[in-house]
């Protein structure tokens, strides 16, 4: 009986470090670009992907032909979207960089953005894993993109990582 464990605990673990191996570079990268941090110095989105890793570990067995990048990423979007709650909520730690185009949207359009278009996860599956009306999402989304493709004039204003979405 140990032996079969032993046999089904390895297994487990290879296909999970293959699964890392195969997975972490564009999960890092989605993470990243969800805090707005450098690319060379992002300690928060190695957090992030850190704990989406080790959700998606603790519940490999349960998975049974779900796949897993699709559960670390929703992992990884749900606990920033939970952490940036609590971060820009009025306690005012972990700003984004300031250097990152990013950096002008708020962290639910941060989220939003990087869902639909870096990670192109459809409107509604986006809506879905939120919580939003899709067409909810599609403003945000909207919204998001003219900021980035129509940046205002001079320097981001200091209140705007921390700035709350308003409905449209």
């Amino acid at each position: 009986m140990r032996q079969r464990q032993a046999f089904q605990d390895a297994r487990r673990a290879r296909e999970f470090e293959a699964f890392v191996a195969g997975a972490a570079g564009r999960l890092l990268h989605t993470a990243t670009l969800l805090t707005a941090e450098a690319p060379h110095d992002n300690p928060r989105a190695r957090r992030l992907l850190t704990l989406a890793l080790a959700h998606t570990y603790a519940c490999w067995d349960r998975l049974r032909g779900e796949d897993p990048y699709d559960r670390a990423r929703q992992y990884l979007a749900t606990r920033f979207a939970r952490g940036a709650w609590h971060q820009y909520g009025g306690l005012g730690r972990a700003r984004p960089h300031p250097d990152s185009a990013l950096a002008r949207l708020a962290p639910q359009e941060r989220l939003i953005l990087v869902l639909r278009l870096y990670e192109g996860v459809a409107e509604e599956q986006a809506a879905a894993l939120l919580g939003l009306p899709p067409e909810r999402v599609r403003a945000i989304c909207d919204r998001a993109t003219t900021t980035l493709l129509h940046p205002p004039e001079g320097p981001a204003p200091a209140g705007v990582a921390g700035a709350t979405v308003a409905p449209s």
